[in-house]
């Protein structure tokens, strides 16, 4: 179900809680969602649709690719400073993201994945996991 963007301050800014196999609703919606917006969006994050859960949903290519419970587990000794926009929010904020992340995930049938990433579609996912520490971008 497509969902409306949530763009209140103070909910963004709480943090979220890992997800379960119960939340599999929540990645449908995010999905649903996500698409709905694709003319101005490539990443989500759950708590943009109202759900505090460790969820994101970036588009990789021309696919969009569901993380449950994302972790970066390395990351390169290069980084960039960058302005971000999010649908959540308006105007440009600074962000320091790392050129290139390893993030382990569980796919949307929680099976353990491990994937590099490298520049913008690291960004991406980067720009997503902020939204779970409450991280306002």
């Amino acid at each position: 179900m497509i969902k409306e963007i949530v763009t209140d301050p103070i909910f963004l800014s709480q943090k979220s809680e890992p997800a379960t196999k119960d939340d599999q609703q929540t990645i449908q919606d995010l999905l649903d969602t996500i698409e709905a917006n694709a003319e101005r969006c490539v990443g989500m994050a759950a708590n943009m649709i109202g759900v505090r859960k460790t969820i994101l949903v970036a588009q990789i290519g021309k696919e969009y690719l569901i993380m449950v419970n994302p972790k970066i587990v390395d990351c390169s000794k290069q980084s960039y400073n960058v302005e971000e926009g999010c649908l959540s929010l308006t105007g440009q904020r600074p962000a320091k993201r790392y050129n290139i992340i390893v993030v382990e995930y569980w796919d949307k049938k929680f099976k353990k994945k491990k994937q590099t990433f490298k520049d913008f579609e690291a960004q991406i996912i980067q720009h997503e996991m902020d939204h779970f520490e409450g991280i306002l971008i």
